[in-house]
């Protein structure tokens, strides 16, 4: 989630230095910020208690009422991840100074290219295993879940659906909290002195052996019977308030999570959720057995198992930042990871795909983000109406530039935008006949196609406003 406990930021517009003592504090002049007022509890430093969303207005105020407005500041300012990969591909051939290219990394970098080799098959593989990575909570059952949450009327229905998807989405998440676990302590055993350090390295031995062997319950035991009462009384002795302390908390939230998405707590809120008649009805006759074996066989948990790209990319980035590579390498890598992290840190109504590839011998970077419910008909009672869906495509082709293309569909109409660089605009007619002709050959109309010029980026809130609005995202207030 984005940082949110950065209390030294400066609030722009308040310059601490130049305060004029002069002036009588009046809880009625605009111009003094949280001036004290008697008549209610305020702050104790000088921020005001809420300020306006930066990424829509252009502000770089800090948000610190909203956890998700915060998000889109810092997904805003995050560097794009087709430019970061760009960058990255550009040093590994050569095309820019490779200084800190390294043996190691530049066999991972091989790797990661031969990969991205691709003919109009393998494409078509790609993206499906993207798109099936990217949506956790696809298929049947869902299905059913999104028509209840969205249709019914009562707030304890709703909030047992939301209650039974988050501890399906640690369930889902086992492998990833179960290594962030293993990496904590690791770090853990480095941090605190070595006379501590010995007695924890066995537990976590012992931790690691339960996770392989699948005994949940007895890696949970191990966790808050013996390693938290450790860690506890270690800060209790020590007074340790460096690194430790930083990475027991982390640890202590993974453990919740841990604990939550165990197969216990998952069919509980199963139980739980399907007790409302309507749902009952429709989920009534699926057993405990079942569930867990439609929820390991879904296309998100097959794809999670099989992203290859995803694994092979990661592999790379743990070479270039532990290996010592050069600035411009780590920078690119840096970039790429905190892309990742920001894009996953909070649940929005968009699907996030990642697509590099090399085409006819060319290099080409793209991002996509889908709204599959731009418009949703359906659900307002406009029930001859198919959902509108819109894709926004960030795409850079190696010798050509930076493409943006906005794409919409309502059943087989599909408006096209297409935003190109200086070099391609005097082509523009014969990109928008080929785009036309292109859309007719699969079946689809083409209502508006458009190319031209391109001024500015397009923004992901631009082109998706709703995820702005409280009813299409979480927004956790603090």
């Amino acid at each position: 989630m984005p940082d949110l406990l950065g209390v030294t930021n400066p609030v722009p517009g308040h310059d601490s230095s130049n305060v004029n003592r002069s002036i009588p504090v009046s809880p009625n002049d605009t111009r003094i910020q949280n001036a004290p007022d008697l008549n209610r509890v305020v702050r104790s430093d000088n921020r005001t208690e809420k300020q306006t969303a930066g990424d829509s207005t252009g502000s770089q105020a800090l948000r610190y009422d909203s956890n998700f407005a915060a998000f889109l500041q810092r997904l805003a300012n995050t560097p794009e991840l087709r430019e970061s990969l760009s960058t990255l591909f550009a040093m590994y051939e050569g095309t820019v100074v490779s200084s800190g290219i390294e043996e190691g990394l530049a066999g991972e970098m091989g790797a990661l290219l031969n990969m991205l080799k691709m003919d109009e098959g393998a494409l078509g593989k790609f993206l499906f295993s993207q798109l099936a990575n990217g949506t956790r909570f696809g298929g049947a059952l869902f299905a059913i879940l999104r028509e209840a949450y969205a249709s019914g009327n009562s707030e304890a229905v709703r909030n047992n659906i939301l209650q039974f998807l988050k501890k399906y989405s640690d369930f889902s998440s086992t492998g990833h909290i179960q290594g962030n676990l293993l990496r904590t302590l690791t770090r853990l055993t480095r941090a605190i002195p070595a006379s501590y350090g010995s007695q924890l390295l066995p537990m976590v031995s012992q931790l690691e052996e339960k996770m392989n062997a699948g005994d949940r319950a007895g890696a949970l035991k191990l966790l808050q019977g013996s390693i938290l009462t450790f860690l506890s009384s270690y800060t209790s002795k020590t007074n340790d308030m460096g690194l430790s302390r930083t990475l027991i908390s982390m640890l202590a939230l993974d453990v919740s999570r841990y604990e939550n998405g165990s197969e216990d707590s998952l069919l509980q809120a199963f139980h739980q959720m399907i007790s409302s008649p309507g749902l009952r009805e429709k989920l009534g006759g699926l057993s405990d057995e079942a569930l867990l074996r439609l929820l390991d066989s879904t296309n998100f948990a097959k794809a999670s198992d099989s992203d290859q790209f995803a694994a092979q990319l990661a592999k790379a980035a743990n070479a270039a930042l532990q290996s010592g590579a050069g600035k411009e390498v780590q920078e690119a890598f840096r970039n790429i990871v905190s892309a990742f992290l920001v894009n996953e840190s909070v649940h929005m109504p968009l699907n996030h795909i990642l697509l590099p590839l090399e085409w006819d011998g060319k290099m080409a970077f793209s991002e996509m983000w889908v709204d599959p419910d731009a418009e949703e008909n359906l659900k307002r009672g406009r029930g001859g109406k198919e959902n509108t869906l819109r894709f926004l495509f960030k795409i850079d082709i190696q010798s050509l530039g930076f493409f943006d293309m906005v794409l919409t569909c309502q059943g087989e109409r599909v408006d096209v935008q297409v935003f190109c660089p200086e070099s391609v605009a005097p082509f523009s007619q014969l990109v928008q006949g080929e785009l036309s002709r292109i859309i007719t050959d699969n079946g689809l109309k083409a209502e508006t196609v458009q190319v031209q010029q391109m001024s500015r980026p397009l923004t992901i809130s631009g082109v998706f406003p709703k995820i702005f609005e409280g009813g299409s995202s979480v927004n956790v207030t603090i």
